[in-house]
């Protein structure tokens, strides 16, 4: 048996090496100090530019829900000092006495139908664009998206009269229909890109155990396909809650049948320069609210969404 005697030579193993990172890295220490300057500006160029843009993007509204608890006079005499209390009668009179409540219940009922309405007929498009080859589909697909390079202000004409024939005008299932119709392109294009990325074998599978194509779509296909749905389906009641163009046209009928947009526009112009801004912007947050709730209830699937239909 044998000890290990100690010695005050260095080990090889701790000699530096020429292919050693370690021995570069010790060979020019004149590297460090530039690396760490240069991570330092870009941190800070890249934390700038994030707080400018949260101040561009959160300023506004932060002003605006300021506003909501002012009165008018206050408004227009210092338009950016703190308000001197919380005056809730602006909520209140936005709700009763301007409508917002109705307005509100009306923009609820449409948008409740039509973007589960858009996700159901626009998934199904999708899932069969995305999983069937059959003649004519890149024509089909290619159709759909092209919508979505058609500004709806050229639409409107045909689309009132085509409207007016059908008696849909100033109706709730017409505007409905064309709030689905709408949508389509951007929710066709959206799923298919998101259908593409799923893996074939776990359909062949289902297949495989007998199950029809429609239960293969509603009960395989379609849950994996939820972070896409919950994606575009923000995107979408985002767009149906914020429409103003296709209601201003085809819904002038009663005004009590108006939604939310144009409640707030006819709030704005009925009063002209006399208006009370302090309903006005109670209203116009009561508007932006359920957004802002609905995106932070679902922030997580939304990002969850987008990147799970950027890799495969």
């Amino acid at each position: 048996m044998t000890t290990a005697e100690p010695t005050d030579t260095p080990r090889a193993a701790e000699a530096p090496t020429a292919g050693d990172p370690k021995s570069k890295k010790s060979s020019s220490p004149l590297l460090k100090p530039e690396r760490s300057i240069e991570g330092a500006v870009l941190n800070v160029f890249s934390h700038g530019f994030l707080i400018l843009w949260a101040v561009l993007a959160a300023g506004p509204l932060l002003w605006a829900l300021m506003t909501a608890f002012k009165p008018s006079a206050s408004i227009l005499e210092s338009p950016w000092g703190l308000p001197d209390g919380l005056h809730w009668e602006n909520w209140s009179n936005a709700w009763s006495k301007a409508n917002i409540g109705r307005y509100t219940l009306n923009s609820f009922v449409i948008v409740i139908f039509s973007v589960p309405l858009t996700m159901l007929f626009g998934s199904m498009a999708a899932y069969v664009l995305a999983r069937f080859d059959f003649r004519g589909s890149r024509i089909v697909y290619f159709t759909f998206v092209g919508g979505m390079a058609f500004p709806v202000v050229m639409a409107l004409v045909p689309l009132f009269f085509v409207m007016k024939n059908l008696s849909l005008l100033d109706t709730r299932h017409g505007l409905i229909m064309v709030y689905i119709a709408y949508s389509m392109p951007f929710t066709i294009f959206f799923m298919t890109t998101f259908f593409r990325t799923l893996p074939s074998s776990v359909a062949e599978a289902a297949e495989i155990d007998g199950a029809s194509h429609s239960r293969i779509f509603f009960q395989v296909m379609l849950p994996m396909a939820k972070p896409g749905l919950i994606s575009v389906g923000i995107f979408n009641f985002l767009g149906h809650w914020n429409q103003y163009v296709l209601p201003f046209a085809l819904n002038q009928g009663d005004e009590d049948d108006y939604v939310l947009t144009q409640g707030i526009g006819f709030l704005f112009a009925q009063a002209g320069y006399r208006a009370d801004y302090g309903r006005l912007f109670a209203g116009l947050m009561m508007a932006a609210l359920p957004i802002l709730i609905v995106y932070a209830i679902f922030q997580r699937q939304v990002q969850a969404g987008l990147t799970a239909g950027a890799v495969k």
